[in-house]
C-alpha cells in the first residue's frame, strides 16, 4: 500500500518532504578541536578497569591497531566532541575517527552514559560543541 502511494506521488509529481521550519538543526562539530574546550563534569568520572576488557579483545583480535606501549601495558585513547546543551544534557557525541569503529562507538556509548545527568552546565547558553576522551588500559 504505502509502494503504491510513492509511485502515485512520484507519478503526480508530488515535491520531496522536506523538514518543517520547526525542526532544528544542530550544528556541525567543527574540522577543528583543538580550540573546543573541554567538556567538565559535576563528579568527576570514576574509572572502571573492566570496559578495558573489550578494547583489549579488539585489540588482541587484530580489529584495532590504535593502541599505544605504556610503561604498565597497553593504551588506547579514544577523542571525542560532544554537543551539549544548556540543560547540560549531550545532544550527540562522536568520536575521532582512530580505525577501530567497535572500539570508536563502544567509547561513545561509554560516554554518552557518563554525562547523563553529570555534565556542568555552567555558563553554557546555547548548543556547544566541547571535548573529552576516554582512555582504555591494560596489561597483558
Amino acid at each position: 500500500m504505502i509502494a503504491a502511494l510513492l509511485v502515485l506521488a512520484q507519478v503526480l509529481g508530488a515535491p520531496p518532504a522536506t523538514p518543517s521550519a520547526a525542526t532544528p538543526v544542530a550544528p556541525r562539530p567543527p574540522q577543528d578541536w583543538s580550540r573546543l574546550a573541554p567538556l567538565r563534569f559535576v563528579a568527576p568520572p570514576r574509572p572502571d578497569p573492566g570496559v578495558s576488557v573489550y578494547v583489549r579483545s579488539e585489540t588482541q583480535a587484530g580489529r584495532c591497531a590504535a593502541t599505544t606501549r605504556t610503561a604498565d601495558g597497553w593504551a588506547l585513547r579514544v577523542d571525542m566532541a560532544a554537543l551539549v546543551g544548556a540543560d547540560g544534557r549531550a545532544r550527540q557525541i562522536i568520536p575521532r575517527a582512530i580505525d577501530c569503529p567497535t572500539v570508536e562507538q563502544f567509547a561513545v556509548g561509554l560516554m554518552s552514559r557518563t554525562t547523563r545527568d553529570n555534565v556542568d552546565a555552567a555558563g553554557i547558553l546555547a548548543d556547544i560543541w566541547l571535548k573529552t576522551s576516554l582512555t582504555f588500559a591494560w596489561t597483558n
